[in-house]
């Protein structure tokens, strides 16, 4: 007995020692962010920027339906550790080259891997499977435990309320509350990327990257606390055809797993992005570092940025024409002829130009000749582009590609996906890759936000995922956009593009506003409208008005038209979230400044000292006078930029003003 005793005694002595927690630190490039991973007994880890503690013991972990756990109980068998300082080309991004510079420390552990990369602009963690047949992922436990209830920016789903599962089919739209962490609305869940004011005015955003076939994640917080934790919809069991004109597949029961896998998987990038000052995030690269690159053996140079000529917000509303507007030919052949004078390099035929109800891309309306717009378009050097419901174009999608491709369209507008579980996710990987393969185009709407699709595949050139100027044909008063627009650029836009469709001739003070569905119109002033296609990212931009409001407009319209959708530098000059903005970008030699502020009035003076050596005269675009009044006022003026490089602007409330400085 005592010999036992003493064997069950070594016994528990050896199980300890191999499960004993270990400490590994990892520190980003400049040192100050720091994040200290304990493992052993689980995984967690902690994330120190400065001397500030912005992530507690934070517990993350995978489990499979076959009983396997990623982060249970085991040793890490190896570490490994690298530094990596690089610069990326980008194809249509904010910047012509990205700064990859970055820690990295690899957990090796007997059938997984744990990777944490560093940055200076934040951390990031994903899990690698070593696994080698076929398994299920039954779920992810993903926490951010923060160290104090801080408030928050959160976008809660404002669909489908009735359960959280419900929840998970949304369109991904709606403005920000503010709010402490422990003041979570129990009755719903919120979509990426979310915003947690820190200590010392920095600010932290939790997204994801990589995504490529997985559930995206949700945030919840159930316990009302200071910790949030990710949530995933199961893979779907049954779908059936219905929704928005029969184009959805609406999830009718799900399987008891959120992933199925075969084989090493890498798993998506978890994402804690950390900025001492707002308008950094405005400017955060994280997404776009960590997503797959493209295919290096590929040759993108077809896939072209451009404005677009937009029928939809418009409503179609033509005047001053001897033929009825609608969805016809002549209609579209004005579109083209509007945007061929005003180099505007493509239109879109949005919803209608199909026959309803049939989801089928091949069933053209007799109204609709695409085979003679597609001629005419080519022949004044336009594109054209072609709205798409998901289903319409999931179910038959190469045959599709193939036709309009070899007609001479130049890409798809998707739409109504409004999920983001993993069979929607692939979806995505998959609609990017056979466009690619006939060199169409692909603008995601009724989508998810961006997790670095457009690196890995750059025909894919925009996404919606925003609460856009779409908003303001139905919105109530209450809606105050004003404040979305210069509080989105912090949050939702470091993830990515986003298709906000801006450019609205007709503009409202706040208390002119009202919803109008037919003749739609913006919140906030005219330079405000102008001033977005400067500060949202955007590399298929559209201008939502009527051509024939355009026409009225030449001075406005002639500046949106020559304002560049790539960029080759991008720097984020002032902001706070939720209150203004004031972001600059390059294009060869030419700076564009454009700023926005809420519905207060703001007078900024712009430090431009960064503009290299020389004389610059500036276009400016600002409130008129009377902009507090009549929201379309505004003045153009001529100047040659101060010797001490400094730009003083007064805004209106709901007001911006846009810049172009060039050399003399």
């Amino acid at each position: 007995m005592h010999r036992l005793m003493t064997t069950l005694a070594v016994l528990l002595i050896a199980i300890s020692a191999f499960a004993a927690p270990k400490n590994y630190e990892l520190k980003s490039p400049d040192g100050r962010l720091r994040v200290n991973v304990e493992a052993g007994e689980g995984i967690s880890y902690t994330l120190t920027h400065g001397e500030d503690l912005l992530l507690d013991k934070t517990v993350i972990s995978m489990a499979t339906t076959g009983g396997e756990i990623f982060g249970g109980i085991q040793p890490v068998r190896k570490v490994s550790r690298r530094s990596v300082s690089q610069t990326i080309p980008t194809v249509l991004y904010k910047k012509a080259e990205v700064k990859d510079e970055f820690n990295e420390m690899t957990l090796r552990f007997k059938k997984f891997s744990l990777i944490f990369r560093a940055y200076d602009d934040g951390m990031a963690y994903r899990f690698v499977s070593h696994l080698k047949d076929a398994y299920q992922i039954e779920q992810e436990f993903v926490n951010f435990n923060f160290a104090q209830d801080w408030n928050m920016w959160v976008p809660y789903v404002c669909q489908h309320t009735q359960t959280l599962d419900s929840q998970f089919f949304n369109s991904f739209e709606n403005t920000y509350e503010y709010t402490p962490l422990s003041a979570w609305n129990k009755d719903r869940m919120a979509f990426l990327p979310i915003m947690i004011d820190g200590p010392q005015g920095k600010k932290i955003v939790i997204t994801e990257a990589d995504l490529l076939n997985y559930p995206g994640m949700h945030i919840y917080n159930g316990d009302a606390d200071k910790k949030l934790e990710g949530r995933f919809a199961q893979l779907p069991a049954e779908r059936e055809q219905g929704g928005h004109n029969m184009l959805q597949m609406l999830v009718k029961d799900r399987k008891d797993y959120i992933a199925e896998c075969e084989g090493e998987t890498y798993f998506p990038w978890r994402i804690v992005a950390v900025s001492e000052e707002d308008v950094q995030m405005a400017d955060n690269d994280m997404v776009y570092r960590l997503a797959s690159p493209a295919d290096p053996a590929t040759d993108w140079s077809w896939v072209k940025p451009g404005k677009v000529a937009w029928d939809w917000w418009n409503d179609w509303n033509l005047y001053g024409v001897d033929f009825r507007a609608g969805i016809n030919n002549a209609t579209y052949r004005y579109y083209i002829d509007f945007a061929s004078e005003h180099g505007i390099e493509y239109v879109i035929l949005d919803e209608g130009w199909a026959v309803n109800l049939q989801a089928d891309l091949l069933q053209v309306i007799p109204e609709i000749d695409l085979e003679e717009l597609a001629a005419y378009a080519k022949e004044r050097n336009v594109g054209l582009i072609l709205w798409a419901g998901y289903y319409a174009f999931d179910r038959d999608m190469e045959n599709v590609c193939k036709h309009y491709s070899q007609m001479g369209i130049k890409g798809f507008k998707i739409d109504f996906m409004d999920h983001d579980d993993q069979l929607m996710v692939d979806f995505h990987r998959r609609a990017a890759e056979i466009a690619a393969k006939y060199q169409l185009m692909v603008d995601f709407h009724g989508t998810y936000k961006p997790t670095g699709l457009h690196r890995t595949f750059p025909n894919v050139v925009n996404y919606e995922g925003v609460h856009g100027l779409e908003q303001m044909k139905w919105s109530q008063e209450t809606v105050d956009q004003v404040t979305y627009d210069v509080t989105v650029p912090y949050i939702r836009m470091m993830a990515g593009p986003m298709d906000y469709t801006q450019g609205a001739m007709r503009n409202a003070t706040r208390g002119n506003y009202r919803p109008v569905n037919s003749e739609a119109m913006s919140q906030g002033t005219r330079c405000r409208q102008l001033a977005q296609y400067v500060i949202f990212d955007s590399p298929l931009n559209m201008l939502c008005d009527s051509p024939s409001n355009y026409m009225k407009e030449k001075e406005c319209t002639d500046f949106i038209a020559a304002v560049p959708e790539v960029w080759d530098e991008t720097r984020g000059l002032e902001g706070k979230v939720g209150e203004y903005i004031a972001m600059a970008r390059r294009s060869g030699t030419d700076w564009y400044v454009g700023a926005m502020t809420d519905w207060s009035a703001r007078e900024l003076t712009l430090d431009l000292s960064f503009l290299p050596e020389g004389e610059y005269k500036v276009e400016l675009y600002k409130d008129g006078v009377n902009a507090d009044r009549a929201a379309c006022d505004y003045r153009k003026v001529i100047l040659d930029l101060p010797a001490d490089r400094k730009l003083n602007v007064r805004m209106m409330p709901g007001g911006g003003f846009v810049a172009k400085v060039s050399i003399k």
